[in-house]
């Protein structure tokens, strides 16, 4: 009788322990999504996004993140890549959620650098026409919001719905975009 007893106190340990193992704070995690960019071609404007975040209290976390974006824009017949490559980082406030974590709406403030180039620098187009669109710079600021669920300890599933405010471009200056993720928690 005691061996069932103890191996039923085991359990109960372990799935405490399971649930308590949610948003530890220090706790790493690596994050990897994309998805497209608000435009009239989603399927060929889209981003891909790798970060890490680090935990902190009462569901709050960092966010660092390395991004590259890319949509193109119709002349004639041709299509004219847009590429922009940007580091971000911010922080993320937990709004909503349930008491164990495993829904969570969060919302995310960042700041923004990187680089853009349009056609990879080519200026002149195949019939003579020229962009006078250059590459640039940027630097600004982001906002996220994200709906996270806890597919597992370990895994979380990311819905974002994004918006970046740059400068220093010759493109659009706010870049709203949607996107789905997948995050691994150490």
């Amino acid at each position: 009788m005691k061996k069932y007893i103890y191996t039923a106190m085991l359990i109960l340990v372990g799935i405490a322990m399971a649930q308590a193992q949610r948003m530890l704070p220090k706790q790493k995690g690596l994050q990897i999504s994309t998805g497209t960019l608000s435009d009239e071609n989603p399927g060929r404007n889209y981003y891909l996004n790798i970060g890490m975040t680090v935990n902190g209290k009462k569901g709050n976390y960092q966010l660092w993140a390395l991004e590259y974006s890319r949509q193109y824009s119709q002349y004639k017949d041709l299509r004219i890549p847009q590429e922009t490559y940007t580091a971000e980082g911010g922080y993320s406030f937990f709004l909503l959620g349930d008491a164990r974590k495993n829904i969570t709406l969060n919302t995310v403030i960042t700041g923004v650098v990187g680089y853009e180039s349009i056609d990879r620098g080519e200026v002149l187009l195949y019939d003579g026409a020229k962009i006078v669109s250059e590459d640039n710079f940027i630097y600004g600021g982001g906002a996220w919001l994200s709906i996270e669920t806890y597919l597992s300890d370990r895994f979380v599933l990311l819905l974002q719905g994004r918006i970046k405010a740059l400068w220093g471009t010759d493109l659009e200056q706010f870049r709203p975009s949607a996107g789905v993720g997948l995050r691994f928690n150490f």
